[in-house]
């Protein structure tokens, strides 16, 4: 007995273990709590979870490259790399030429690297595993051709350089504010992205000369180039440029502080020839560059000086009177104090075949260089005046002599209304469009003064003009003989429903547009007068006007048959009642704007966007 107590179960005859084994231990089991399972080394964890892996993923990257490079088409290269980062990324580093396919009749090999698609990642979105996806994703599908990054400090050269190598095809290339990118980046594009043709780099502080230098050493094709707002970016860049881009077709520089006379006069002097579009803007050159323009801008067809502090009348007269600038049709200056009356002159004379002028900020052009440089250009078509503050009636009417098509003055303080005595001028038969816009000054008289030598007028635009009432633009509609087509009179404050009557009688069968906006006396009957007489309207604003429910019943009955488009934004009076004929004006309308008009309610709009489907419609 002794002896059976004190057994501890490990004599010979019980090798096996304690006497509640097997059977007694599930009978236990039943009975007692759940015992807690054993827990695992961490080590032999780690060896069951290594037994568990596919034996792929214990493969060097070289050895994944060289598979995943035999992949058969676009399709199953995307899936693969969706498998995991690591897969993503080597993939993207697979140069399209490295690519192994075997023979196949597949459409999707013709189309490959042909340059089809464009991406845009802005923000968030823009970041290097994007990159790389759109890498891989683009070059089985017609090739990358378009690339837009904008507003992002996470793309690093990893993306860039999964761009270059999937995306040989690459021929538009756009960085807007990537603080990140730097010149490693541009370096691996112009390593394979040789057909390369618009580079556009805005706010980009780490680009400097050696990115550019390279894009410029391996990309030929390059046509476009934009920078704008690139410290680091000066004179080198634009030599490097004039050196190995000879196809550069469009220059655009703007608020970079390194570039000078030096950079851009080696590269209009070297591209005499091709370059045909160039816009200065804010940078630190001189009359010498001018000069250079005007000598060598022999293929020049647009160009826009803006903001050129250091330039002085005299490179203004020197860039006219060399009279290099043979082909060029449109001109932009805005903020210059060297453009002056001797300045604007002399660009009349050497510029023969000048169709488009825009003259902004120019604080020191008068009714005289004015009155000579319409004078001397002979085919000046459109003139553009705006904050020309010492322009006066008399320049205006001095710039009717010409033969131009359409005249614009916007915001021109020195216009003001009184008499002045006119020389009898021929009449201006070729003028077609007139716009006066927020000249405080001008009123009745000048608008007689204009209009009376204006009788072909087809567009008018008079905005923000609280000096002209109805009898001022009745004188202007009965001289109009041709038949006004569009007419915008919008915050003109002054005017009556008696104005919209006369040009409704008058022009009704020529009208097609109308804008009244902000002419808070427009009431309902100018509405019926529309609607009687204006048989070709398609577009019709009435915002913020005194328009109610009757006034859209009566359009709605009007004899116009293809009104497109109408506006009765911040109309207070109109309500539910204009549901009705706003459905019937809108078995035409493709565009109907109801915002801030609170007396409509959400359940009639939800109506309206149920039954007018084929129209956009704003509320």
């Amino acid at each position: 007995m002794p002896a059976l107590v004190n057994y501890r179960g490990d004599d010979d005859y019980h090798t096996g273990g304690s006497l509640c084994s097997k059977d007694s231990a599930r009978l236990l089991s039943i009975y007692s709590s759940p015992c807690k399972r054993q827990r695992i080394s961490d080590s032999y964890s780690l060896f069951l979870e290594e037994e568990k892996k596919p034996s792929i993923e214990v493969l060097p990257d070289e050895i994944l490259y060289e598979i995943l490079r035999r992949l058969p088409n676009g399709q199953a290269r995307s899936a693969s790399a969706c498998v995991s980062n690591r897969w993503l990324t080597v993939l993207s580093n697979v140069r399209t030429s490295e690519m192994v396919h075997e023979p196949s009749n597949d459409v999707e090999m013709v189309q490959e690297n042909d340059g089809f698609l464009t991406r845009c990642l802005e923000g968030k979105k823009a970041t290097d595993c994007r990159l790389q996806s759109v890498a891989v994703g683009t070059s089985g599908r017609g090739g990358l051709g378009k690339l837009s990054v904008r507003g992002s400090n996470k793309v690093t050269k990893l993306g860039f350089t999964a761009i270059a190598h999937g995306c040989p095809s690459l021929k538009v290339l756009s960085l807007w504010n990537v603080p990140s990118i730097e010149d490693e980046s541009l370096i691996e594009i112009s390593k394979e992205c040789h057909l390369l043709e618009k580079l556009d780099l805005s706010h980009c502080p780490s680009i400097s000369n050696k990115g550019i230098s390279a894009i410029a050493q391996n990309c030929p094709n390059l046509s476009s180039l934009t920078i704008e707002s690139c410290k680091n970016i000066g004179n080198e860049s634009l030599q490097a440029i004039a050196r190995c881009c000879l196809n550069l077709q469009s220059i655009i520089i703007k608020d970079c502080p390194n570039v000078g006379d030096q950079g851009v006069a080696t590269l209009l002097s070297s591209l005499s020839l091709v370059l045909k579009k160039v816009k200065l803007q804010s940078i630190n050159i001189t009359d010498f560059s001018l000069a250079v323009i005007g000598h060598y801008g022999k293929s020049i067809t647009n160009l826009s000086l803006i903001g050129l502090q250091t330039a002085s009348q005299k490179g203004f007269w020197a860039m006219g009177n060399a009279k290099g600038l043979q082909s060029l049709t449109s001109l932009t200056v805005v903020s210059c104090h060297g453009m002056t009356d001797l300045s604007l002159e002399a660009i009349g004379k050497g510029c023969g075949f000048l169709k488009q002028m825009l003259i902004k900020k120019c604080c020191f052009v008068s009714d005289k260089g004015l009155t000579s440089f319409t004078e001397a250009a002979e085919s000046l078509e459109c003139l553009q005046l705006e904050e020309c503050n010492r322009i006066s009636q008399q320049g205006i009417v001095g710039a009717l002599k010409s033969n131009l098509k359409s005249l614009s003055i916007v915001k021109c303080v020195g216009v003001k209304d009184f008499a002045q005595e006119t020389p009898d001028l021929i009449e201006c038969g070729s003028l077609r469009s007139l716009t006066v816009k927020g000249c405080m000054g001008f009123g009745n008289t000048n608008l007689a003064t204009v209009g009376k030598y204006c009788s072909q007028l087809q567009n008018l635009e008079l905005s923000g003009l609280c000096g002209i009432t109805d009898s001022g633009i009745f004188q202007l509609l009965e001289n109009c003989q041709a038949g006004l087509v569009k007419v915008n009179l919008s915050n003109c404050l002054n005017l009556t429903n008696k104005v919209v009557m006369d040009l409704a009688k008058i022009h009704g069968e020529t009208l097609k547009v109308l804008n009244l906006e902000g002419c808070r006396r427009i009431t309902d009957e100018s509405l019926a007068s529309i609607a009687d007489n204006c048989l070709l309207l398609n577009d019709l604003d009435v915002s913020k006007c005194c328009i109610t429910d009757r006034g859209l019943h009566c359009l709605s009955e009007g004899v116009q048959i293809g009104l497109q488009i109408l506006s009765v934004s911040g109309c207070p009076k109109i309500s539910n009642k204009s549901a009705p004929f706003l459905k019937k004006l809108g078995q035409t309308l493709v565009g109907l704007n109801i915002q801030q008009c609170n007396l409509i309610s959400s359940s009639v709009v939800d109506s309206l966007v149920e039954n007018l489907w084929r129209c956009d419609i704003l509320y």
